[in-house]
């Protein structure tokens, strides 16, 4: 999978929904129900997956993404759409200070409705950029788990390989670098 296929298969997994159809998909430890996606893994990281013939290791339980790493930022996202709107609020009161100060002094308002639109602008800049701000914030807090989740596999990979897994026989041992 390439990294940018990756990052939108987390990010939509993220979201509650199911990374090939991008259908509500809530537990992501079971199957999709609209397309028949395979789960991403089990419910409880320590059992083994359906199927497997040996018993689950350590490392097993490593390799898989919890449901708490892919929880959604719920918050961050109202905070973004809240700073938003009220900065859509900012420039259609802005809208309509033009328009009354047009509509009661004329062209002789002019003047003053500059730099009151200025000011406005500004402000609802300022909301919009926070709304972005709250939007990088949940970016970030993705590729954090990300980096979390390759660490813990990267150590995993460590461990089996250069440790030894319990389950592999000793014939079967790749020589410590």
């Amino acid at each position: 999978m390439t990294g940018m296929s990756e990052s939108r298969a987390v990010a939509a997994a993220a979201a509650g929904q199911c990374p090939n159809c991008a259908a509500a998909r809530p537990d992501l430890s079971t199957p999709c129900p609209s397309c028949g996606a395979a789960a991403l893994g089990p419910a409880d990281p320590a059992r083994a997956a359906a199927g497997t013939t040996r018993p689950p290791s350590i490392t097993d339980a490593l390799m898989q993404v919890r449901l708490t790493d892919i929880e959604p930022y719920i918050g961050l996202r109202y905070l973004s759409k809240l700073f938003r709107v009220i900065a859509i609020i900012v420039l259609l009161a802005m809208v309509l200070e033009i328009g009354l100060g047009f509509a009661e002094q004329g062209s002789a308002a002019i003047p003053t409705l500059i730099r009151v639109t200025m000011t406005l602008l500004a402000i609802a800049g300022l909301f919009w950029g926070a709304g972005d701000l709250a939007i990088l914030m949940i970016d970030i807090g993705h590729d954090v788990r990300a980096a979390r989740i390759l660490i813990g596999r990267q150590a995993a990979h460590h461990l089996s390989q250069h440790h030894g897994d319990p389950h592999q026989r000793a014939g079967e041992r790749e020589p410590r670098s």
